[in-house]
């Protein structure tokens, strides 16, 4: 039998090439509430150039905006495919089946944030071809890498 995968570890280099190579960001787990983390790094994100889709279904219902932004039942209903980054504010288990989705969708990253660890999604996600990061906020990661927001050339056609 094949041993078990070292748990994953983020790489700088990879937090850099998602954050600088990234120009739309769907948001999974949007909160209307300014006391959240999916709300206010959902601010700073849109502050820092990127174009960032919400997904929340049931905001979605009722034609819901979040920060300017419409907001989206899922993935799958964003117009703007393939997505750069996949920002999942979810718990660890919903989080795999958000991973699937991005991974159908042909998202080029997957974020899971802080306290979101999926060893098996990001797994499915490196398999996929996708880039990943785990247990991670760009609120934090974009200033301690000094990034100011996506390259002028980022986004859909560009490669990650």
């Amino acid at each position: 039998s094949t041993p078990p995968c070292p748990p994953f570890r983020n790489s700088d280099e990879t937090l850099r090439r998602i954050l600088t190579k990234s120009k739309t960001i769907a948001l999974v787990g949007a909160s209307k509430k300014p006391d959240r983390p999916s709300n206010y790094v959902m601010k700073f994100l849109l502050d820092h150039g990127y174009q960032v889709f919400p997904v929340n279904p049931s905001m979605a219902k009722n034609g819901g905006s979040l920060h300017g932004q419409q907001v989206y039942g899922s993935l799958k209903d964003i117009p703007s495919q393939p997505i750069d980054m996949v920002d999942i504010f979810r718990n660890s288990e919903a989080a795999g089946e958000i991973v699937d989705e991005a991974i159908e969708c042909g998202a080029k990253s997957v974020w899971l944030q802080v306290g979101v660890v999926n060893e098996e999604a990001a797994q499915r996600a490196l398999g996929a071809g996708l880039d990943v990061t785990m247990d991670a906020c760009p609120k934090q990661e974009i200033p301690r890498l000094g990034i100011s927001g996506p390259d002028p050339d980022a986004g859909s056609s560009s490669n990650l």
